[in-house]
């Protein structure tokens, strides 16, 4: 079995293909498994971390507004669209793959439509509640669509089958025990938010977050706080909380640049505040988390809020978009849910209903039927 992988721009883009490398290595320890991606890329640092081959090539998205830059850049990805034919065909030559399947991101564009013209089986897999611009080309073109959520279909016009396989979680998470990690960070008795950015506008919710934390170190003593401000932040988040009346460190306050254990914090918080990232909101509905989800607005075609939309109208989170984001809009939500323990537990009931926590075997048991074929 010799499977081309193909996924790139995100991490929400390239997980997911390694892990869909991953489960088909378990079942077939002998199968042949290499990656498409950008060079100089995330894909190539952690496609490489993995110990998978990575063809590259050089792939660059179209940008709409006519500054002098972005025609520049416009240029330049139209050098790359030209280029594009000659190079997946020495990839697909070279690797000659039984299967080639794309998890989004441009790079995955022309590699997929390239092995579909061939008559190579190919698929794709959606992690959001509103598909990318790249695949739903694709899903023209691909003998099969693995969904993340039914709600994606309904965006899509695709050529072959559609299934809803969830997205992969990782098995960390799926194994994380509640009891265990509350012990770890001593929350006995206590409430515990977690909340994190990315890396597209992570300060807006740093700075809400600071004023959070300084209401519930003088109201809420029952309330602890996992905080993480990312790379650049924590200067800007410090002086936010010092402005409050808050000097780290502080008992009940735990911020950091990241979050390694996520499982762990995942699995001992009761609320979660974050952005609203395809695969962040999936380990929250396999956690069955609480959740206060704030969309970033800098994706392409505002596709976290349609992500939001889904635990939302499910009854397992709410959503303050960022053009209404204040501290005392963020205060107000969490005070609620403070003082009604009763929903947070509901909400976290529903968002485990929506949990797929099989989603990698699900989509491995759909690949091997394509390629059954």
């Amino acid at each position: 079995m010799r499977v081309l992988l193909a996924g790139g721009g995100t991490a929400g883009h390239i997980n997911p293909a390694i892990a869909i490398a991953n489960t088909i290595k378990k079942h077939h320890p002998d199968a042949e498994i290499a990656f498409v991606g950008n060079k100089g890329s995330m894909e190539e640092r952690l496609v490489g971390r993995e110990g998978y081959p990575l063809y590259t090539m050089k792939v660059l998205g179209f940008r709409r507004s006519f500054s002098p830059g972005n025609i520049a850049h416009n240029l330049q990805a139209l050098g790359c669209l030209v280029a594009s034919p000659g190079r997946c065909k020495a990839i697909l030559k070279d690797f000659a793959p039984d299967l080639v399947v794309g998890t989004g991101g441009y790079v995955a564009g022309p590699i997929l439509q390239a092995a579909a013209k061939r008559g190579i089986k190919t698929a794709i897999h959606e992690q959001n509640a509103f598909p990318g611009i790249t695949n739903k080309l694709l899903a023209k073109e691909v003998d099969k669509v693995l969904l993340a959520v039914p709600e994606a279909q309904r965006f899509l016009q695709p050529k072959g089958d559609c299934v809803v396989t969830g997205n992969p979680i990782r098995e960390s998470v799926l194994l994380a025990m509640p009891k265990e990690s509350r012990a770890h960070y001593q929350l006995e008795g206590k409430i515990c938010i977690l909340s994190f950015g990315g890396s597209l506008g992570a300060r807006p919710l740093n700075e809400v977050v600071a004023d959070l934390m300084a209401y519930t170190q003088k109201h809420c003593p029952n309330v602890c706080h996992i905080h993480a401000y990312g790379g650049s932040g924590r200067d800007a988040f410090v002086a936010r909380l010092r402005a409050g009346g808050v000097e780290l460190p502080r008992a009940g306050l735990d911020c950091r640049e990241y979050i390694e254990d996520m499982d762990r914090c995942l699995a001992a918080a009761d609320i979660v505040i974050s952005r609203a990232g395809a695969i962040t909101l999936s380990e929250i509905e396999a956690a069955g988390k609480a959740a206060i989800l704030i969309p970033s607005p800098y994706v392409a075609e505002n596709h976290q809020f349609k992500n939001a939309q889904v635990l939302e109208r499910a009854g397992a989170a709410a959503i303050i978009e960022e053009k209404d984001l204040t501290g005392p809009a963020l205060i107000a939500k969490v005070r609620s849910l403070i003082e009604h323990p009763e929903t947070i537990e509901a909400w976290g009931r529903a968002s485990s209903k929506l949990a797929i926590v099989d989603a990698n075997e699900r989509i491995y048991r759909e690949l091997a039927e394509l390629l059954a074929r």
